[in-house]
């Protein structure tokens, strides 16, 4: 998971959250209320509820943001978290322990993950999945 979480109060203005990924290169602002995350705005948001919609610059990201939010706790696997995404159809998901964000695992993190290692732990890790996939 990547540490380098942004995060920003549901007021925020899209312009200032577009402009802190830009600043920050990240794909994501996770929206807090109270300093509590409530939602996420991610860069295809921007495309698809931003740009596309014709939405003016000022506009708060509580507007667009996905929400509630999905998250994992710390303790889950890779294999959860590729479930969750998988079946929630998201790129993007925060860790959150006890209402504080530790990091974002995104669908790079999991691609970067699956490509280490020797083929014999690929291997595995391909019998793995089609295994699980033989349960469902």
């Amino acid at each position: 998971m990547s540490k380098n979480v942004l995060t920003a109060e549901k007021s925020t203005s899209l312009q200032d959250a577009a402009q802190e990924m830009n600043r920050l290169d990240v794909g994501c602002v996770v929206v807090t209320e109270n300093s509590k995350p409530i939602g996420i705005i991610t860069e295809r948001d921007f495309v698809t509820k931003v740009a596309a919609e014709g939405r003016p610059l000022f506009t708060e990201i509580s507007e667009v943001m996905s929400s509630p939010l999905i998250t994992i706790d710390p303790e889950e696997t890779i294999w959860e978290a590729s479930e969750i995404m998988k079946e929630k159809l998201i790129h993007k998901l925060p860790v959150i322990e006890n209402d504080r964000i530790l990091g974002v695992i995104t669908t790079s993190d999991i691609v970067r993950i699956s490509s280490v290692g020797s083929d014999s732990q690929m291997r595995k890790i391909c019998d793995q999945i089609l295994m699980r996939m033989k349960d469902k």
